[in-house]
């Protein structure tokens, strides 16, 4: 899968509650609504900018706190098509890989500046900085999840394929 979009930095430890601010929870049931909350308690004004196919970078720990999986499935319908962290909450991760929203760790995601515009390739695992000229590699995904976020999640696998495939 090949993505490109605009930056939008965050620092280290956002947390699910940063994501899906707990005073919005009676919203769960209806996540487009939520999604006009995302990330509100690190920025503000997030939820009105951005764009469809944008990227979010983060630092540290990204996704930390409860496992809620309305955090990334906010996040996913705000329009954002990846999120970028130096590392993940490992619930977080899978919980996002389970919806189709890839995260990819980049252990130099601190030298992506906001408003950068990137590439992404999820197979190659190959992150171009077209603002800066600058090129990453990561560890692409396994077949089976490259899979599962090309189709939209793991939902859309099972009706699918059938099963998990794995």
């Amino acid at each position: 899968m090949k993505l490109k979009g605009k930056v939008w930095k965050f620092g280290d430890n956002i947390s699910t509650d940063h994501i899906a601010p707990g005073r919005y929870f009676h919203l769960r049931s209806n996540l487009n609504e939520f999604s006009k909350h995302v990330l509100e308690d690190a920025r503000k004004d997030f939820a009105d900018k951005v764009n469809k196919g944008d990227i979010i970078v983060g630092g540290k720990n990204f996704g930390l706190g409860s496992s809620r999986e309305h955090a990334p499935r906010i996040i996913k319908l705000s329009g954002v098509s990846c999120i970028i962290a130096e590392s993940f909450a490992r619930i977080f991760y899978r919980n996002s890989i389970n919806i189709g929203l890839p995260v990819i760790e980049l252990k130099e995601a601190n030298e992506i500046n906001e408003g950068d515009i990137l590439e992404i390739d999820t197979e190659k695992g190959i992150i171009k900085n077209i603002t800066q000229k600058k090129e990453y590699t990561f560890i692409p995904f396994p077949e089976f999840m490259n899979k599962i976020i090309k189709i939209g999640g793991i939902d859309e696998y099972v009706k699918k394929y059938g099963d998990y495939g794995v």
